[in-house]
């Protein structure tokens, strides 16, 4: 069966902040100008919003540019910062600290980034975009000269032996004049724009964390709305970085969080057991204790800031918001950056394609439009905190206090950043680490997690989590590491058996929450993350 094809001026990979600012943004241009131009949005998700997982706090800056009239239009930011405190955690106790200038939180809004996803799409469709939930979109297409002409949208009905099934449907082709690629942290897509463009030439490479959430609803008794607490420390050894969130929303509800760096030495850490464990601190616990658990999630972040910022544009497309790496880590913030990247591409797409520009071109205006902003300059002060976190928790807070106090972000020097997966040690040189078993109130295990995560896959669908070489991970990954991907993948997705077919690893692709840490972290870069069947894996409510 042939694939149909579907034209538009503007084809947007991703109903994200970045993507959902860029559709907007072009159709506000477009009236603005007395023009038109077609815009349509594909999100891999079964509804908008449903992938969508932040801590978060929201910065409104950009979305102020974006929709001055946010507040009359209802957009969700009903919990307005009343609170900052960082806390150093010891094993038993907490430490007050002085919060950084860059995590002063007034005037920001305690959000659900998921829910504000869904109103920006809704703000979208309003002004003529066309956004198509349940469509991952699943292959780059090139024209005869190599430039991107738009995507493909995978098969659907598709067998796990690779055969169609009586419901098969072949994919749609989304043909576009530019193509905006906003898939967020280390999108599939992206990946392979990043290798046939070498986008990565000439920077460094991109690092990772894994940030992993929990919804709760609270007593209404331990409820501050509005306070957000941040923590560093304990439970993580010193040479580990990454810390916590707790923030208050409204209607007694409690985000809880952590996050732990991806370049994490020791193989026996669990990113997953870490969370449960920081629950048990007795500054956390008491808020916990008579309440319940309604949502989880995980999912991976960029880290590595501005010097992992690659070459941003190639023929005919983009990139923009996570996908690019625009994560403030300081500040603990990317929505903001994101949708004013969002609105610089919409920018310069309307320019070029209004201008006669029949597609396929190279928009170099794009990235020097960026570097004009408030956004690049946010990035480039902040470029050091996070790579001085090489030298341990100590040294990386003593520099930080530096930097942002003393040299205030112009250090004449820029640090480097380093891939992760070589930073894992060899199981034997490493001390094992024990994690009490969950109580079943305040600390879960994964198969209960990820049934708040709401995933769901056809399990008789290819395996969308593709082993390179299928023997290397009982020749590598179990004798030298311990098989790590049973460990940091938070969602029990990897599993080493012994049965009658004899020992091997069990790929639970259905369990998969889309956080794409195993094709970050796995030391021998052997597992690809592909898009599975669209509509497929989490529908996070109110994350």
């Amino acid at each position: 069966m042939e694939r149909e094809s579907m034209e538009f001026d503007v084809v947007i990979v991703g109903a994200g902040p970045s993507g959902l600012a860029t559709a907007i943004h072009l159709r506000q241009l477009c009236a603005a100008g007395d023009t038109d131009l077609s815009v349509c949005v594909v999100e891999k998700g079964s509804e908008v919003g449903a992938h969508i997982l932040s801590g978060a706090v929201l910065e409104p800056r950009s979305l102020t540019e974006l929709l001055p009239d946010w507040k009359e239009l209802g957009a969700p930011l009903n919990t307005p910062v009343t609170e900052d405190r960082l806390l150093f955690l010891t094993r038993k106790g907490a430490v007050r600290l002085p919060t950084p200038p860059q995590m002063h939180n007034q005037g920001n809004y305690i959000i659900s980034l998921g829910n504000l996803c869904r109103w920006l799409g809704e703000q979208a469709e309003n002004l003529g975009v066309e956004i198509f939930p349940g469509f991952a979109a699943a292959e780059v297409l090139y024209d005869t000269s190599g430039a991107v002409r738009g995507v493909a949208t995978g098969d659907m009905g598709v067998g796990i032996d690779g055969e169609p099934k009586a419901s098969f449907e072949p994919g749609v082709e989304l043909l576009g004049r530019q193509t905006v690629f906003a898939e967020g942290c280390r999108g599939s897509l992206t990946k392979t724009l990043m290798e046939r463009f070498r986008l990565r030439e000439g920077v460094d490479p991109q690092t990772y964390g894994i940030g992993i959430k929990e919804l709760w609803e609270i007593d209404p008794a331990k409820h501050r709305q509005g306070q957000v607490i941040h923590t560093i420390g304990w439970p993580l050894d010193r040479s580990t970085y990454g810390g916590s969130f707790v923030y208050h929303l409204e209607d007694n509800q409690l985000a809880v969080g952590f996050v732990v760096g991806l370049d994490y030495q020791n193989p026996h850490l669990s990113p997953f057991d870490e969370m449960q464990r920081f629950k048990t601190h007795p500054r956390v616990r008491p808020m916990l204790e008579g309440g319940r658990r309604v949502a989880y999630g995980a999912r991976a972040l960029n880290e590595g800031g501005y010097q992992s910022i690659p070459k941003l544009t190639f023929p005919g497309g983009l990139l923009v918001g996570d996908t690019a790496g625009f994560l403030n880590v300081p500040k603990i913030k990317g929505t903001h950056t994101a949708i004013k990247s969002g609105m610089v591409a919409a920018q310069t797409i309307h320019e070029a394609l209004t201008g006669d520009e029949a597609g396929g071109r190279e928009l170099e205006e794009y990235p020097k439009r960026l570097k004009n902003t408030w956004m690049w300059e946010e990035l480039r002060l902040v470029r050091n905190i996070r790579p001085s976190f090489r030298w341990g928790l100590w040294g990386g807070m003593a520099y930080g206090g530096i930097d942002t106090y003393l040299l205030r972000g112009r250090a004449p020097w820029t640090l480097r950043n380093h891939a992760d997966h070589p930073c894992m040690k060899k199981a034997k040189d490493c001390p094992s680490i024990e994690y009490p078993k969950p109580d079943g109130a305040i600390t879960f295990d994964k198969p209960s997690s990820v049934y708040l995560a709401n995933t769901v896959h056809d399990e008789d669908q290819p395996v969308h989590l593709r082993l390179k070489d299928a023997d290397v991970p009982l020749r590598i990954n179990l004798p030298e590491y311990g098989a790590p991907e049973e460990r940091f993948c938070p969602a029990g997705v990897y599993e080493i058996v012994d049965d009658a077919d004899g020992k091997h690893l069990q790929i639970n692709a259905q369990n998969c929450v889309h956080c794409k840490t195993c094709d970050i972290k796995d030391v021998t870069q052997n597992i690809d993350w592909v898009t599975p069947e669209g509509g497929s894996g989490p529908n996070y409510p109110n994350m």
